[in-house]
């Protein structure tokens, strides 16, 4: 029974893993409901010694029964007994459930399906952790199916699994372990060689034979309170030498491969997550030659599998470094359309953090930027593996195309040089999808106006632009585009991107801002600007933004459709407009280039300046392997750098302390008070003889101490009466009325440390400065002193006197 308990126990206490998936506790509760279920259940197959099989159906059933009560109790037979229609009621709140899982984003709305699905699931996973735990008695493969429900927040959210939820799963987890362990002790017989239970008061037989294996469990619990302490603290305080990255376009997922110099946090979770900061925050403010607002792109994502849009990973070379000139060419941008040159201030808000990507309009020519800022070849997105944007200012100039409707439409045809990648599209996308987009573009003669059309059937008035849902399977998309039609500006961009390449024009999905609003002399972009929008490409004019989600107050207030996709107002009189093609010099007061200096630089430059390493990251593999050997030495000189601290404490000259007492000897000096040096000059002593390996006797006086030194190595006549004096200061101290004047010992202890330093091999005096096993005994203690803090566990318990049996 133990062991049902326990597997119960565990099942539950990795369920709290599943809370950030959710926004109310509503499943917690209905969880609980089913473990005890699913206990109640085992402890029958226990009592009635049914067969390691039939016990999963018994369990089964009365989850069955439960689920019945707590879901269709309406349609059951005395609320409770399983019927027909509540069969199917409980089948229909499963389908349900599945639907909104796919359509909800995390942390999901607590409906009755999602509820329902969520407190079967972990009730299956505890009749799996029964099955192998209690029936199958195989304790420690019952960690997979508990390790099935770490990977769903894992896989789903973009934020680490949290730790207090992570260290309970672990402690049900040991003590599944640990019940176990006792279980199988106590099935050995009568105990050999370990105390047995003789209290006379008890009046169970067995309470007179049983095996203590209470030694067991708390050998189980040191190792298993160790295990989750250093899974946890290790992983914060390491360095992360080799980040992953992990680019997804939605909920969980990961896109191709990984990344060897950034870590990239989820491009529309944080995206999604600045559309519902209940306040409006300013992110980043900008004004430029021409004072009108523009789009300023953060992230592209150009791969789509299926489910979601992800990122291949950015490269930066040295060559393409901001401070080396101008940025790569525009990719397929050729001479046929007009372009302006635009000068932009950028200055990003200090509160943006872990930002390492640039918000720019697109396409970006040159950067003025202090720091390791460099641009990817395909998508000129600009990045740092070394500095973060909060609190940047920097100028940016952008050659913008001025394409016309009849240019774009006279470019059709020509076969694009773009990478086959924007084009690409999964096997199962729904047929029905790809109707759509065959239907809406069957009149257009060219893909200028099939984009056209396409963004025209998102803005036409038929869809609803709304925050709280969301979907990324084959099943989500279709239902966005042939059914419900709402969601907001990540479902919008990633439709019309799939139905573009649908209809061959390549597309990719940008994450950034839209222009924000105008106060003052600046434009103003808040958290409630973060938008996402498609990129279509164009053979001869390259990628153009698209607008598919609707504007206003009905949708994303700064959105705004592309002057090119519009119809072009009849127009009389002299054009207002700046001249295609010229260049604009600011009117704007020179900048300061040092006001653009980003304050978390000061840190770093003086080291740069003083010869630091290279901010290159096209460091060579000697090199890496040379700064992993270098942080592996500084972590094993730790324990030689507390024995210094330690040993030069000691040794001062004036006001000597007392040190860590080593042994009961050293602590009686200690605590004698008026002579911190005498205990001071023992404690290095007794550490200097264990780094040498001549570790002092625990029976031995000081003055036998000096007297076998003295004789076993040969002392001369200085440091014979160097380690005599030290002796009989220390029996002075612990034994006389008045010990009298005591003079500097500092020298007494040097001629001794000299003495026995040359009685010992090279390799061990070089091991006792790198590796003293004095310091790594003092650590040694610490580690057992804070593991028998977790022993005192074992003794709060309740104990019943002998009055309270009476009565």
């Amino acid at each position: 029974m133990r062991l049902t308990v326990s597997s119960g126990l565990a099942a539950f206490a990795a369920a709290f893993l599943l809370y950030p998936l959710f926004q109310g506790g509503s499943w917690f509760w209905t969880s609980l409901g089913a473990v005890l279920a699913v206990m109640a259940a085992g402890l029958v197959s226990s009592r009635l010694s049914l067969p390691a099989w039939a016990a999963p159906l018994v369990a089964l059933l009365a989850v069955w029964v439960y689920l019945t009560a707590a879901f269709a109790s309406g349609k059951a037979w005395a609320l409770v007994v399983p019927t027909r229609g509540s069969v199917v009621e409980l089948g229909r709140l499963l389908g349900v459930g599945w639907a909104d899982i796919q359509r909800f984003a995390a942390p999901v709305p607590e409906t009755e399906g999602i509820t329902l699905l969520t407190a079967a699931g972990v009730a299956l996973i505890a009749i799996a952790v029964d099955l192998l735990a209690a029936r199958l008695r195989r304790a420690a493969l019952a960690g997979l199916p508990l390790l099935a429900l770490a990977t769903v927040p894992a896989t789903i959210l973009p934020d680490p699994i949290s730790w207090p939820a992570f260290i309970l799963a672990a402690l049900g987890f040991i003590g599944l372990l640990i019940a176990d362990g006792r279980e199988r002790v106590g099935h050995w017989g009568r105990a050999v060689l370990v105390r047995r239970t003789t209290r006379a008061t008890s009046s169970r037989p067995e309470a007179r034979t049983s095996a203590d294996t209470s030694g067991l469990r708390l050998s189980g619990k040191r190792i298993g309170f160790a295990a989750i302490a250093l899974a946890v603290l290790v992983p914060a305080l390491l360095p992360a030498m080799e980040p992953v990255s992990f680019f997804t376009f939605g909920v969980g997922g990961s896109g191709p491969g990984r990344g060897n110099s950034i870590s990239i946090p989820n491009p529309i979770a944080g995206l999604k997550g600045q559309l519902e900061l209940p306040e409006r925050r300013v992110v980043l403010t900008y004004r430029n030659n021409d004072d009108k607002p523009r789009y300023l792109r953060i992230y592209a994502l150009d791969t789509f599998d299926g489910q979601q849009f992800g990122m291949t990973d950015p490269k930066g070379t040295p060559q393409n470094r901001t401070d080396n000139g101008p940025l790569p060419v525009p990719p397929g941008l050729g001479p046929q359309p007009k372009v302006k040159t635009v000068t932009t201030n950028i200055q990003i808000s200090d509160e943006i953090a872990k930002l390492k990507f640039l918000p720019l309009p697109y396409p970006p020519r040159q950067i003025q930027i202090d720091g390791d800022w460099r641009a990817d070849v395909d998508t000129l997105m600009v990045f740092s593996t070394l500095d973060e944007a909060a609190g940047l200012e920097y100028d940016v100039t952008t050659s913008e195309p001025e394409p016309t409707p009849d240019l774009l439409d006279s470019l059709s045809g020509t076969r694009p040089t773009v990478d086959p990648r924007f084009l690409r599209l999964p096997d199962n996308i729904p047929p029905d999808i790809a109707e759509l987009a065959t239907k809406l573009t069957e009149n257009a003669k060219t893909d200028y106006e099939a984009a056209v059309k396409l963004q025209q059937f998102f803005t036409g008035g038929d869809f609803t632009y709304n925050l709280r849902t969301q979907g990324h399977s084959n099943s989500a998309l279709r239902d966005f585009l042939l059914r419900d039609r709402t969601g907001y500006c990540e479902q919008f961009a990633a439709s019309m991107a799939v139905l573009a390449r649908l209809v061959g024009i390549p597309s990719r999905v940008a994450i950034g801002y839209t222009g924000g609003s105008k106060v003052g002399d600046r434009w103003q972009v808040g958290t409630n600007d973060s938008h996402s929008w498609p990129e279509l490409y164009f053979e001869g004019v390259g990628w153009l933004p698209f607008e598919p989600t609707p504007s206003g107050s009905a949708g994303q207030g700064s959105a705004r459709v592309p002057e090119y996709t519009q119809p072009r107002p009849e127009t009389t009189g002299e054009a207002s407009t700046p001249t295609p093609g010229s260049t604009s010099s600011s009117a704007d007061e020179p900048v300061d280039p040092q006001a653009r200096r980003n304050p978390r630089e000061l840190d770093r430059e003086g080291v740069v300046a003083t010869g630091g390493l290279p901010t290159d990251d096209s460091m060579p593999l000697i090199g890496q392997i040379g700064i992993g050997a270098g942080a592996l030495l500084l972590v094993l000189l730790i324990p030689a750098g507390l024995r210094l601290i330690t040993r030069n404490r000691r040794v001062r000259a004036l006001g000597w302390k007392v040190a860590e007492p080593s042994d009961d000897l050293t602590a009686r000096i200690a605590s004698g008070g008026g002579h911190p040096s005498v205990a001071a000059a023992w404690a290095e002593l007794d550490d200097v003889l264990y780094d040498y390996g001549m570790a002092r006797q625990l029976s031995e006086t000081p003055r036998a101490l000096a007297r076998r030194l003295t004789q076993q190595y040969e002392f001369d006549a200085e440091s014979a009466a160097a380690i005599t004096a030290i002796a009989s200061a220390v029996e002075r101290v612990l034994f006389a009325r008045d010990p009298g004047q005591i003079g500097p010992m500092r020298k007494d202890l040097r001629k001794v440390r000299q003495a026995l330093a040359a009685t010992v091999s090279r390799g061990r005096r070089l091991r006792a400065v790198l590796l003293p096993p004095s310091t790594l005994r003092r650590l040694r203690g610490l580690g057992e002193r804070l593991l028998d803090g977790f022993d005192l566990l074992e003794n709060i318990r309740l104990r019943r006197t002998a009055a309270h049996k009476g009565s």
